[in-house]
């Protein structure tokens, strides 16, 4: 598929970011319409102030983060994972995850999901005012022992505890599910077992379960195996893709999910992120990268790319690093 796309300077160049608008020709959105099987609308999931900062080393500002996530709610994006309960000593980064919730502008429209791994953390989750919540497991046994310290079934049975409280308390979850195409102990992961641990979360009540490509490996091959086992076991529409871009597949990931009827991607601004316990692992896949694939070929996300480009640049800026996302990197030359 043959797609044109023109750069059309609206803005002064004189600003930090030299910001570009991109605007699709005629003959763009005509060969974006010859694409068959590929949703309409695509919901974009940002995980960037929670998955792709956890990792940092160096301790980011409570303000920087607040800043971050507005910024990022005026860009149109309906998702935004805002941090995680978690203890402070297994994840320091995000031991300021009451300041975090209290200092956002919450945007009307606009969710507000964070991480909590088990019912204390989901106790303090909704004292803190989160309307959304998420649970993680895994594919992998050995990923499982390592990250939340308990096999895959023990999780699953803390999770049965989460999903009840939450069932009373009216909050919807969201559930993960890690190493989906690769673990970075056990090698390749069954498909079968992916589909196992995400039809048990579909069970207990999780709305959404959000297939992860948590160090990178997979193919579109391994992602069409992989898809057509939980597909099986889960309906399509209950489905995200959550894809790192260790070995360059992300985008080529996430179209083959949507040629297979997904259609919530998540991504975190920038790239930021990575696996702690994969050897090279590099981040999420960048979010304006998504945004300009979709946009691209059509798809509706109802996104403001120039703004996530500026939050982009906001983020980087505070952490003293290069963005991780192409098209950043070639708006800024532009």
């Amino acid at each position: 598929m043959a797609t044109v796309l023109r750069l059309i300077n609206r803005s002064k160049i004189g600003t930090a970011m030299g910001q570009q608008y991109l605007t699709f020709s005629s003959a763009a959105k005509a060969g974006a319409k010859a694409c068959q099987g590929l949703p309409e609308k695509v919901k974009i999931v940002e995980v960037g102030p929670r998955d792709g900062l956890q990792n940092e080393k160096t301790i980011v500002p409570t303000e920087t983060k607040i800043h971050l996530i507005d910024l990022l709610s005026e860009s149109g994006l309906p998702v935004i994972e805002a941090t995680s309960f978690v203890s402070p000593k297994w994840v320091p980064q995000m031991a300021d995850q009451v300041e975090v919730m209290k200092g956002i502008v919450r945007k009307p429209g606009v969710s507000y999901p964070v991480l909590t791994p088990n019912l204390k953390g989901f106790h303090a989750a909704v004292k803190a005012g989160a309307a959304e919540v998420a649970i993680f497991g895994a594919a992998s046994e050995l990923f499982s022992k390592k990250n939340i310290n308990c096999t895959v079934e023990e999780s699953l049975h803390r999770f049965d505890e989460v999903m009840k409280a939450a069932k009373e308390a009216g909050v919807p979850v969201r559930g993960y599910v890690s190493c989906v195409l690769g673990c970075p102990y056990e090698g390749k992961v069954a498909p079968e077992k992916v589909a196992h641990v995400a039809k048990r979360l579909y069970a207990m009540g999780c709305y959404e379960i959000s297939l992860g490509d948590t160090i990178g490996v997979g193919t579109p091959g391994s992602m069409t195996q992989m898809l057509t086992a939980v597909t099986k076991e889960v309906p399509v529409s209950a489905l995200a893709v959550h894809c790192h871009d260790t070995y360059g597949q992300a985008l080529a990931n996430i179209l083959v999910a949507l040629q297979m009827g997904i259609s919530v991607v998540d991504s975190s601004v920038a790239g930021l992120g990575g696996c702690p316990y994969a050897q090279g692992a590099s981040g999420n896949v960048a979010t304006e990268d998504v945004v300009y694939m979709l946009h691209g070929l059509g798809i509706q996300t109802g996104v403001d790319l120039s703004k996530v480009i500026s939050a982009g640049a906001f983020i980087c800026r505070s952490l003293n690093r290069k963005t991780s996302s192409k098209v950043a990197q070639a708006t800024c030359k532009l």
